[in-house]
């Protein structure tokens, strides 16, 4: 692009998602003519903090993200314009695709796999500005001040509401005229316009009144600024478990004993909900009465934090291999509990994710867990909940043993990063309301269907099965005259007082079709179970061509669990 007549040699490279990860990566390898980039919803860890392992255990999204990326290799080329030979390259490329799940799990540890594409192995990698953009309700949001602290180049962070999205087309609301935002960056480091955008604060975020709960379609709050981050603004303030209260001063010690249940977590929506409004937590209300869970008194005023609430658990467990999760509720006077923040931690991996090192049942361990960065305000009148289990399913897979968890209460600690106030927001440049070009692109092919999401429960079993569902649906490519069709299904099913009945079941369609005689469909299945010392993945692909199947290929591999 530097070398074109009509560039003057300065680029500027942005992405969402995938583009976010190559845009840094990209910068990591100091391209001359690289002068800015802009990286949406993405991350600088690969393994900490990506669609694979979270805390050192398997995220859902793995499986999900998986089975996506898995159907889209399946895709057809489009004889529009490879011609004739379109269907030879098609069938070349379905009988040497890849089932590329199987990488990700070989890969159970922070390994070299996984640091090739991160860039806090050595932020000095990067030489050029960075504006990196999130939104609270995305997976990614931890990546943005991670990168602010560890980036030595000009940058800046911005986190809204929203999901996983640019910020001007966004779920839930509200959104931002990103463009005039994205334009203001491009200008001053491209055209060495002063567009006052490096005089304004560094970090900038939407501070929630309300954190985002199923079915949300707009998130109260307002916009916060830090000049800096880290902030010499944020004050750590350190509570204590105590008995079962979150209170001011450390007590006498009291042991708290949790029995394994492997449905906890049913109320934690998706690790990423993709702007779903049903992948949003539900009510914690459900998980939290079968965790251990500790309450602090009515708030006396409102509570303001910025930044990862920690927690620091005197524990013992009595497996070798055993998980953490951690909860941060704000719970109103009615009882109704919203999620704030969590983490979870494979125990095994308490001291390194690149060499977990077993358990000692029955030793006791002073455990610290940093939770996912926050931005809320808590409202006077309503309690801080910290609830604690050893399942979190399905957003990560199970232990492969049943987990009995001892908390030694009275010395425990959390530790809540609040911010004071900063009379300076009240005239913070306004960010404009969302401006997405007109759309005459496509066109819907009949009914568009929501998402669904059922739950049921065996009584006689104690099975809980959750079905996830985007049905059929169809849109025409009107410059191209394409019609693009998908359909998404999720099963995941678990027994409660046993952690190898967890599967996993993914079904997915896509085609690909055209008026003029071109009619194609790819169809997956991914399937995941486990024993005690393997995960059995199964994968199927399958391809059809007007409707009659031209290919088909399977995998079935059992892969050694490497304390996870």
């Amino acid at each position: 692009v530097a070398t074109q007549k009509w560039c003057t040699g300065r680029v500027g490279m942005f992405g969402i998602s995938w583009g976010g990860f190559s845009s840094l990566q990209v910068a990591a390898r100091r391209p001359p003519a690289l002068k800015a980039i802009i990286t949406h919803c993405s991350t600088d860890d690969r393994y900490l903090d990506d669609a694979h392992y979270i805390g050192g255990c398997i995220v859902q999204d793995m499986w999900g993200w998986g089975s996506d990326f898995f159907t889209i290799q399946g895709a057809p080329p489009d004889p529009a314009t490879l011609g004739v030979r379109w269907r030879d390259v098609w069938m070349d490329r379905l009988k040497h695709n890849e089932f590329r799940i199987l990488d990700w799990v070989r890969h159970q540890t922070r390994d070299a796999f996984w640091k090739h594409g991160s860039i806090d192995e050595d932020y000095g990698d990067i030489v050029c500005p960075v504006y990196a953009i999130g939104g609270w309700t995305d997976a990614y949001n931890c990546a943005v001040p991670r990168m602010l602290a560890g980036l030595k180049v000009p940058r800046k962070g911005l986190i809204g509401a929203w999901s996983h999205n640019y910020p001007s087309e966004v779920h839930p609301g509200p959104g931002i005229d990103y463009l005039t935002e994205a334009l203001r960056w491009w200008d001053h480091w491209l055209k060495d316009h002063d567009t006052g955008i490096m005089a304004e604060p560094m970090y900038r975020v939407w501070m929630e009144d309300k954190a985002a709960c199923c079915g949300a379609d707009e998130i109260p709050g307002r916009w916060v600024a830090e000049e800096a981050w880290p902030s010499s603004r944020i004050t750590p303030q350190k509570h204590y478990l105590v008995g079962t209260e979150i209170a001011a001063a450390p007590g006498a010690e009291t042991q708290r004993v949790l029995a394994p249940r492997q449905t906890v977590g049913m109320a934690a929506g998706h690790w990423c909900p993709f702007n779903m409004p049903t992948e949003l937590p539900l009510d914690q209300a459900i998980d939290d009465g079968r965790s251990l869970t500790f309450d602090s008194g009515p708030l006396a005023a409102d509570l303001e934090l910025l930044g990862p609430p920690v927690a620091t658990l005197d524990l013992a467990v009595d497996r070798p291999v055993a998980f953490l999760a951690l909860r941060l509720n704000e719970v109103q006077p009615d009882g109704h509990s919203t999620r704030v923040s969590y983490a979870v931690l494979n125990l095994t991996h308490r001291a390194s994710h690149e060499h977990p090192e077993a358990l000692e049942p029955g030793k006791r361990y002073r455990i610290r867990v940093q939770m996912r960065d926050v931005a809320h305000s808590f409202k006077a009148g309503n309690r801080l909940r910290l609830a604690i289990s050893t399942t979190y399913w399905p957003l990560i897979w199970p232990s492969p043993e049943p987990v009995r968890l001892t908390l030694f209460a009275g010395h425990s600690e959390l530790e809540l990063p609040v911010r004071p106030p900063r009379p300076e927001d009240a005239s913070l440049r306004p960010l404009g309301t969302p401006y997405v070009p007109p759309d005459s692109g496509q066109t819907q092919i009949g009914e568009a269907k929501p998402q669904s999401k059922d739950f049921s429960w065996d009584v006689a079993t104690g099975t809980l099965t959750i079905v996830s569902e985007r049905p059929l649906s169809a849109r025409r490519i009107n410059a191209v005259d394409t019609i693009l069709s998908g359909a998404f299904k999720e099963t995941s099913r678990i027994t409660d007082d046993d952690p190898l009945s967890a599967t996993l079941e993914y079904r997915q369609s896509h085609g690909y079709a055209r008026d003029d005689d071109w009619d194609t469909r790819v169809e997956t299945v991914v399937r995941i179970g486990a024993t005690k010392e393997t995960f059995l993945v199964r994968g199927e692909l399958t391809a059809f061509d007007h409707g009659k199947q031209v290919f088909t290929r399977s995998w079935n591999e059992a892969i050694p669990r490497q304390f996870v």
